[in-house]
């Protein structure tokens, strides 16, 4: 069912631009190994996972490449709208990632490796972070200036530095673009919910000698609130009645109202408003872009970009959408002007006051309200030292900064140290649900100021050997440099939050922290053997990179490689890595900050990370739960609030150290000569990253003191404490170099374009991009056994708390019909069936299915039409019962059901 006009409008365009010329651009991901598919800087050649500039240099890592056309095809307006349909690319921050810290930003996560260990680059540059982590806002970057997209994969640590653990994220610019380009998108939802915006990009010569590109995109998401789909709603997520139950202390009598404003006496004792909370975050977004280059003299080229985007959300904090819950008893005066007979008749009043226990929900859901702008500057000089040699020195600025409001929260207790509800209970009309006790108890926080700042500034030789030695395979390739970097950042707090005196909030903490490193690092590429039997090229390479770090000491990173190039049929390549990455701020700086331990009850997110009592459930050691005092099996509710009666307490840990790993990735391209436009790849990985950073959540440190390793000794039992009774007290989940993570896998890519004589048209493309995850193993410390983790979902098998499915097979695929002015495409993204990591589930998701159809067709020169229908069948999430958030993992699966697009350019 079309829900409004709009939806009318997009189904109609969609079809107009079907029928009259099916044009639709697939640019598939495929394997950018050559020059010809990179993008380049100046008289540089640039090839994604390597600093040497060489004609024909082919790439030995495996590189799977996004291009413009493909980005079109989705109506992107920003880079979500693309880049969840890239195997690699898990899950991270999303827009439905509520009660994320990331406050409405979008990130980019390879491999569920977590966050911070992915490297995000801007031509080959690091782009700006923001908050506390090593990761990029995705958001910030414009998707209408994006000439292609680069995901490598085998860590790039001695290229491009700390981070490149999981692999690379290479964002390629547009920086030739000329003339002048407008562009209208919009994306529309069947079920409610639109994205919309905007972009005009400008490029043109300066004189014979340099070229300028301005753009400016605009971009508006509407929020989408859990009640716009069927399959969110959750009628067990109740809250105190949001018409309160009112109970006379002396005589027992209990009264209230119901949700409609109705006294009665026999008060409902919870309300359910969970479809008021927000599924999508609301987004604005502006960005502003400049690239440019200009020729000083014919030796000497200067260069550079300044972005800057703004970005305004509305989410769902850290705390989540529940209102404040008020649970208190107070002195209601005889006197009280709010009165009516029928509260009268209820209560008891000895020497003008009645003692009456209060337990309400408040009317207005918490709410954070973020300003993000983020700001990077960069400028260079580049040329040729000799005809073999270019060099290449930049400095760089960026600059994250953000302010959330939140709204919907209070504070708990007058400047006297009275509970603010007791000071108003006679002044204000604590019965009505007209809003007047909300505006007496609720007040807008400015907190959570984080700024982050990056500088960069690096010096590079590249090129060959030619003007000194030259091999009879031929020219021997390499790169020197210099870099450093420094980065800052700060987090500030309203004092009510440091103080830990709202009602939601918590205890959230300020910190300042600060880093510096310098780096030398060179490459070399030479060629060995070519044109004898079976080896018509074969090269071998490597890379080191050596970083003195202030806080973490002095580190080295290398690469070995090899490229062998049988024949014109089959190339074979591979690669071993060192890899590094160095603690984010919130994981070495983060002062300790803590929740309620009941938010893990409250809070849809974190839900996934408490899992009940395994001594009340029945399912743990008998002898381990007598030992440390818990409840007898099924004496108490242990999935209830009430029974986390502590703080849930994390933080920062300055002795944290880097943490290393290697990688190593091996892999062949097929070219057969006898299948004209076929291309396949397959290369096999592994990612080994020891001492990794992170926290062991109470589910996990629970199941393995109860369940799994029921020893007197075991350490994580100290990470959930008890109260005399038995329920549980407080959790501790500081930052830790805990384990081991572990992960093996292949992936496939094949692209085959054919002309057959029976298709009109120009012809067929084919594609397929799959990614086979064979083992995936977290150990969380080396007290326990490491955890098979591959076709899982839950918190237990997560890196990072963030992507909460790791399935073993994922892929993409489509076929598109070619025509002479644009084409079809039909796509296939499929996700594996997962099981439960949870201890003693048997639960599973199925295999998940979801198709899009989308058309591009040239009306006339410049003035073209993009349409799209993604998840064509309206394929709903997968429901899961527990552990998920609104019924399914936003971070996985999509959550908007059939979406339509539109995007109509014009160029001249």
């Amino acid at each position: 069912m079309i829900k409004s006009p709009r939806h009318a409008v997009a189904w109609t365009a969609l079809a107009v631009a079907l029928a009259s010329a099916p044009t639709a651009v697939f640019a598939q991901a495929e394997d950018a190994t050559s020059s010809d598919n990179a993008g380049g800087q100046g008289n540089d050649i640039i090839v994604t996972g390597t600093r040497i500039s060489v004609p024909g240099l082919v790439s030995s890592s495996p590189v799977a490449t996004t291009d413009q056309e493909q980005i079109k095809l989705q109506s992107a307006l920003t880079i979500e709208d693309f880049s969840t349909k890239v195997p690699q690319l898990s899950g991270g921050a999303r827009q439905g990632s509520q009660g994320s810290d990331a406050f409405g930003a979008h990130v980019l996560e390879l491999r569920n490796f977590g966050q911070s260990r992915t490297l995000v680059l801007i031509d080959g540059t690091r782009a700006t972070p923001f908050s506390f982590r090593n990761s990029i806002d995705a958001n910030s970057i414009p998707a209408s200036l994006i000439k292609r997209v680069d995901v490598l994969t085998g860590g790039a640590a001695a290229v491009y530095g700390a981070d490149a653990v999981a692999g690379v994220v290479n964002f390629v610019l547009d920086d030739e673009f000329e003339g002048v380009k407008g562009t209208a998108t919009t994306r529309l939802s069947q079920h409610g919910g639109a994205q919309y915006g905007g972009a005009l990009t400008l490029g043109t010569g300066v004189g014979d000698r340099g070229h300028i590109v301005l753009a400016m995109d605009y971009t508006q998401r509407d929020m989408i609130r859990a009640g716009d789909r069927d399959w969110a709603e959750t009628p067990g997520t109740t809250l105190p009645s949001l018409g309160g139950t009112y109970t006379d202390v002396a005589s027992g009598n209990t009264f209230g109202y119901t949700d409609a404003g109705a006294f009665t006496t026999s008060p409902s004792a919870t309300s359910n408003i969970s479809a008021r909370y927000p599924l999508v975050s609301g987004l604005k977004r502006f960005n502003a872009t400049a690239l440019y280059k200009y020729e000083i003299t014919p030796d000497i080229e200067v260069y550079g970009r300044v972005m800057y985007t703004n970005v305004r959300s509305t989410e769902t904090g850290t705390v989540g959408a529940t209102p404040v819950a008020l649970n208190e008893t107070v002195s209601i005066l005889e006197s009280n002007p709010y009165l009516t007979d029928d509260i009268r008749n209820q209560l008891t009043f000895v020497d003008g006051a009645a003692a009456v226990n209060v337990s309400r929900s408040l009317n207005q859901i918490v709410m954070y309200h973020t300003d993000r702008d983020t700001f990077q500057a960069q400028t260079g000089l580049r040329g040729g030292l000799t005809p073999a040699t270019n060099w290449n020195i930049y400095a760089q600025y960026g600059r994250s900064s953000e302010s959330t409001d939140i709204t919907g929260d209070g504070i708990r207790n007058a400047p006297s140290g009275a509970s603010m509800f007791s000071t108003i209970a006679n002044s204000t009309n604590i019965f009505a649900q007209d809003g007047s006790l909300e505006d007496a108890l609720l007040s807008d926080f400015s907190s959570f100021h984080r700024d982050r700042d990056q500088f960069v500034t690096a010096a590079n030789l590249s090129g060959t050997l030619d003007d000194f030695l030259t091999l009879p395979a031929g020219p021997i390739g390499f790169s020197l440099g210099v870099e450093y970097r420094r980065e800052t950042a700060s987090i500030d707090q309203d004092s009510a939050l440091l103080n830990g005196t709202t009602y939601r909030e918590g205890v959230q903490a300020a910190y300042r922290g600060s880093f510096d490193v310098a780096e030398l690092y060179g490459e070399l590429l030479v060629p060995v053997l070519h044109d004898i039997p079976l080896i018509e090229k074969f090269d071998v390479g490597g890379a080191y990179r050596l970083s003195k770090y202030d806080k973490w000491g002095t580190h080295g990173t290398w690469k070995i490689e090899a490229n062998w190039k049988v024949d014109s049929n089959v190339r074979l390549r591979g690669t071993y890595q060192r890899v590094l990455r160095t603690p984010n701020f919130g994981e070495f700086a983060g002062g300790t900050s803590s929740l309620a331990f009941s938010s893990l009850v409250t809070v849809d997110r974190l839900r996934p990370r408490y899992g009940g009592d395994p001594c009340v459930l029945g399912t743990g050691d008998a002898a381990q739960c007598a030992r440390f005092g818990a409840p007898a099996a099924g004496s108490v509710d242990s999935t209830a609030a009430g029974y986390l009666t502590g703080n849930y307490y994390y933080g920062g840990n300055p002795d944290l150290q880097p943490e290393t790993g290697h990688t190593k990735t091996l892999g062949a391209v097929l070219t057969p000569t006898f299948l004209p436009g076929l291309t396949a790849t397959v290369d096999w990985y592994e990612l080994d990253l020891r001492g990794a950073v992170g926290v062991i959540q109470p589910i996990a440190a629970i199941t393995s003191c109860y369940i799994t390793d029921p020893s007197a000794g075991n350490p994580l039992c100290q990470l959930v404490t008890r109260n005399d009774d038995g329920s549980f007290r407080d959790a501790y989940v500081n930052n830790q170099n805990l384990g081991r993570i572990l992960q093996r896998g292949i992936d496939i890519g094949v692209t085959y374009t054919l002309s057959p004589d029976w298709i009109p048209g120009d012809g067929l493309r084919l594609r397929y991009q799959g990614n086979i995850v064979t083992s995936y193993k977290i150990q969380a410390n080396a007290t326990v056994d490491a955890v098979q983790c591959k076709g899982t979902f839950g918190a237990t098998c997560s890196s990072d708390g963030t992507t909460l499915v790791q399935p073993d097979y994922r892929h993409t695929a489509g076929v598109s019909w070619l025509f002479d002015k644009g084409l079809i495409q039909f796509d296939w993204q499929r996700i594996s069936k997962v099981r439960s990591s949870a201890a003693g589930s048997t639960a599973t998701i199925s295999a998940q299915n979801t198709f899009d159809l989308s058309a591009s067709y040239e009306f006339e020169k410049g003035i073209t039409m993009t349409a799209g229908i993604y998840n064509l069948f309206d394929k709903d999430p997968p429901f899961v019962s527990s552990g998920g958030v609104f019924n399914t993992f936003p971070d996985t699966y999509d959550i908007l059901g059939r979406t339509i697009g539109l995007s109509l350019s014009a160029r001249i």
